[in-house]
């Protein structure tokens, strides 16, 4: 079954389980693989501020779609490599002989219409950061700013989308995007730390709670 992160049906109604790799229990979406379990402890839920970083993580939710995000994690690499580092300009310049030549390129998601959306969206990421001064300025306006931080206990409290990604979806669409529906962009305010999705019994958690 293809899921979300914060949304894995398969684990919803077992006992918050502690990873095997260690004893921190963490939020159970990501004890299947070591990779997504680093993903968690480093990336997830963490506010990014960086144009480049928030334009991959668009980029990736979006080649995500109907997939698992561990086959995505798995050619993270390989997306670097492919898409120049992510450089929303070099991406936008790209034809379609760079977008035949991605497309032979079993190293990332080869389907067509992702990959010319990640052109589409380069271009119109442009738009908006000469638009608002930087893309940061103009993605956490649909969260005033600051993480919505949810205080879920289970995997099935936790929704596929919400109010400000169903706000995001349709203003991202009008401005030219592709691939941002609203469950994507609900993943991307995840991934992004613009929503804190943790579990109460996530050491993620419990460490942002002493540091409080």
């Amino acid at each position: 079954m293809k899921t979300r992160r914060g949304q894995a049906s398969e684990v919803r109604n077992q006992p918050m389980p502690v990873s095997s790799m260690s004893s921190r229990p963490r939020c159970p979406w990501c004890l299947s693989d070591p990779l997504y379990i680093a993903y968690h402890d480093r990336e997830w839920g963490r506010p990014v501020h960086n144009d480049r970083k928030l334009f991959e993580m668009l980029i990736l939710e979006g080649a995500q779609a109907g997939l698992s995000w561990i086959t995505i994690l798995r050619k993270r690499g390989n997306y670097w490599k492919a898409f120049h580092g992510f450089d929303a300009r070099k991406i936008s310049k790209y034809t379609s002989v760079k977008v035949r030549s991605l497309l032979k390129d079993n190293g990332i998601v080869r389907n067509r219409l992702k990959v010319e959306s990640a052109v589409s969206n380069a271009r119109a990421f442009l738009r908006v950061q000469k638009e608002f001064g930087s893309f940061d300025r103009y993605i956490w306006q649909f969260v005033g700013g600051k993480p919505i931080v949810n205080r879920r206990r289970s995997m099935k409290q936790v929704p596929v989308t919400s109010r400000e990604s169903d706000a995001m979806s349709k203003d991202l669409k009008q401005r030219e995007f592709r691939f941002v529906g609203s469950t994507i962009c609900y993943a991307f305010m995840q991934a992004t730390g613009m929503v804190d999705d943790h579990l109460q019994m996530c050491f993620i958690r419990a460490r942002k709670r002493r540091e409080r």
